[in-house]
């Protein structure tokens, strides 16, 4: 296996990196698209979504990247990456991949402040803790994605081909399945 590249121009990619070496995977900081050439797979974690995608837009990386997914290329959204993954967001503008056939709607669950953390049943890894931090939902699912997840508050996470998107953070929970499993895609 190649590296796991892990976009990482905002938000939470250190922790992604961290358990993917904890797991032995080698891992590659995705900044530029230069960066993506040694990557078998990428992981666009949580953050600010319209920050992420004004930065992957102004170094050419946001049109690179969508062609290498659309091309194939596994991808692994977290939160704002579930978001930039979306075809569309409810009330939300900004650059994204529109590579996912979804909708999603931002901070579902609220603020920072409500924050939480829940065990969900993931199709495909079993049980897992999910840590929620102003988390989108997904509000409509196309054709071609299956649901691997629910809440009372909707669908936190999809898989569309090549494409995985949770609405959690599975890199905050010290459990290494997600990781595990995605790489194993």
């Amino acid at each position: 296996m190649g590296k796991v590249g892990v976009l990482s121009v905002q938000g939470d990619f250190a922790r992604h990196r961290h358990v993917f070496h904890d797991l032995g995977i080698e891992t590659q900081e995705v900044r530029v698209p230069e960066d993506l050439v040694e990557c078998d797979r990428i992981v666009l974690p949580g953050g600010e979504s319209t920050t992420i995608g004004m930065l992957m837009e102004r170094t050419g990386l946001l049109t690179t990247l969508k062609a290498e997914i659309r091309a194939g290329l596994p991808a692994w959204g977290t939160c704002a990456g579930m978001i930039l993954l979306a075809r569309e967001v409810e009330g939300g503008s900004g650059p994204r991949l529109d590579i996912l056939d979804v909708t999603v709607r931002r901070n579902a669950f609220g603020r920072q402040v409500h924050s939480f953390e829940s065990d969900v049943e993931v199709e495909g890894v079993g049980t897992v803790t999910a840590v929620f931090i102003r988390a989108p939902i997904v509000t409509r699912v196309g054709a071609g994605v299956k649901v691997l997840s629910t809440v009372s508050e909707g669908v936190v996470a999809v898989r569309e081909g090549n494409v995985l998107a949770t609405s959690f953070h599975p890199e905050l929970t010290g459990d290494p399945r997600v990781h595990e499993w995605f790489a194993s895609l």
